[in-house]
């Protein structure tokens, strides 16, 4: 059931103002009218949480684990409406929302997972030596335990995995943190059908209200009052440059500053070695064109640079990639807005004096559909102006040529933080991608070989982060099992009676979890 509430702990709430889901295929308007939160609602859900964090944090593994499982089996008693609702409001199709909600549910049973094996949890014991000299040591023990209340704001490209029930809300309830979602306005409905089969978990689990609340609106004021509240400990957040470093801001003026994670930008360098550019130029331009255009580019980890050598070969690679772009269907962006700045992108680099435009895609008969871009420049160009080096979110990318791979490493050097780098390489490769390598690690989160970026596994080794801007902290992930250490920190026991301590932290380990004793 969609009827447009605020969910405010097990409330259904209503409000003065509400705004409208819009198809972005046709621009209409899509029923019911959204109730706005406002920073009434936010102290009403952050009071909830508070009180509901102390229960929540203390819960074992297995009522944790449950709850998520749980989640994840009411996101699919859902059904087609779910499917249908998203497409209407994002314009992605079936194929691809039904494989988000797939990777939405196995993220959430895999936090499941890792809540039930105990790692996280980092249980570590130092025994008392009372005959040491010439001083006897105290009993030490430690333990990570939740930050309390968190903040999730959906993201807009990913309405399912990376939004209400997305991977900073499994993994904030996996460290045992309550979560208040700051919905994205582009797709409420989906969101709020989302946030009810969260709510129902809650109930069944039988935790108190206030370990979930769900504001849906489209002012920034509202997104403003959620980080300023003081109970909120802790952001996740995945969105633009100017809308993560705006909440950073608010998170570190607060009389006590919590962290802001947030997923920014970034354009995911891709280089073309050599021998393999030599080897199979047309194969790689194909590919970069499938990669660029997945999904019109509205990627956090779409190709948009690419770094080789100058020469024939480079110049088979573009022309390959030219004929499958200009083949291009136009494809249909996720709002008005989001089409608007790609647009305004594109328009600046074609009208680049250093810019050669390689091609563009098919032109859309429909509003709001992007035209896949290709831009070309040289190394020299493309460090000296910084402008070059900007995120254009969607299927927008430069190739940037290069004299030799002396000069790819000078740009790459010149780079900010990335979320990925890509090395397509043959075995003659290998010596100067190994010279690389080190200044890559320097810059992204993720290195990978022979494939392409676009395409994020949720495992247990996935980093899906990287310096900044990448991400507001370049020690995280936003993607795997890591995501939890988020939203935890450690808590020292010196010489508490057993009776006294937490539970993982006792002798008698009645979680049956995981103990470093004496460092093993």
């Amino acid at each position: 059931m969609i009827d447009g509430s605020i969910l405010i702990g097990a409330r259904d709430v209503r409000s003065a103002t509400s705004f409208a889901a819009v198809d972005p295929s046709s621009g209409a308007t899509i029923d019911p009218p959204f109730a706005n939160a406002d920073a009434d609602h936010v102290a009403e859900a952050a009071t909830l949480a508070d009180a509901a964090f102390g229960t929540f944090a203390d819960s074992d593994p297995e009522t944790r684990a449950s709850f998520l499982e749980s989640i994840a089996d009411n996101i699919m008693a859902i059904g087609d409406d779910l499917i249908v609702r998203a497409m209407a409001e994002s314009g992605l199709p079936r194929g691809r929302l039904e494989n988000e909600r797939g990777r939405t549910t196995g993220q959430l049973r895999l936090f499941a997972d890792v809540v039930r094996a105990g790692e996280w949890a980092d249980v570590t014991i130092d025994l008392a030596l009372p005959e040491r000299q010439p001083a006897p040591r105290a009993d030490i023990r430690r333990r990570h335990v939740g930050l309390g209340p968190v903040a999730v704001f959906g993201a807009s490209n990913f309405p399912l995995a990376f939004s209400v029930a997305g991977g900073d809300t499994a993994s904030a309830f996996a460290a045992g943190c309550p979560v208040i979602v700051k919905g994205h306005p582009a797709h409420p409905g989906t969101g709020e059908l989302v946030a009810r089969a969260i709510r129902k978990a809650v109930a069944d689990a039988g935790l108190p209200e206030g370990v979930f609340s769900y504001l849906p609106g489209v002012t920034n004021e509202l997104g403003a009052a959620l980080v300023a509240d003081p109970r909120v400990r802790a952001v996740g957040f995945t969105g633009s440059r100017g809308g993560g470093l705006a909440l950073m801001r608010i998170a570190a003026g607060r009389a006590e500053p919590i962290p802001v994670y947030a997923e920014m930008s970034s354009i995911n360098p891709v280089l073309l070695f050599p021998a393999a550019l030599s080897r199979r130029a047309a194969a790689l331009g194909a590919g970069y064109v499938q990669s660029l255009t997945l999904g019109a580019g509205q990627f956090c980890t779409n190709p948009g640079l690419v770094i080789a050598v100058a020469g024939p070969d480079l110049d088979a690679f573009v022309a390959a990639a030219a004929e499958a772009l200009v083949a291009s269907p136009a494809h249909q962006m996720l709002t008005p807005g989001i089409h608007a700045s790609f647009e305004k992108g594109v328009d600046e680099l074609e009208s680049h004096a250093a810019v050669t435009t390689v091609a563009r895609g098919c032109v859309g008969e429909g509003v709001n559909q992007a035209r896949g871009a290709i831009f070309r420049t040289t190394g020299s160009a493309f460090l000296g102006d910084a402008a070059l080096s900007h995120e254009v979110f969607g299927s927008s990318s430069i190739v940037v040529e290069v004299a030799d791979m002396a000069e790819a490493a000078t740009v790459i050097a010149g780079l900010e933080g990335q979320l990925t780098a890509t090395l397509h390489l043959d075995e003659e490769d290998h010596a100067s991608a190994a010279a690389l390598i080190p200044l890559i690690e320097r810059k992204v989160g993720r290195i990978l070989a022979n494939g392409w970026p676009t395409g994020v596994e949720v495992s247990h080794a996935m980093v899906h982060g990287g310096p900044y801007p990448a991400t507001s902290d370049g020690r995280t992930t936003s993607v795997g099992a890591l995501a939890i250490e988020r939203f935890l920190r450690p808590v020292c026991y010196q010489d508490l009676p057993d009776s006294l301590l937490p539970a993982p932290a006792r002798a008698t380990n009645p979680w049956d979890i995981p103990q470093k004793i004496r460092g093993a």
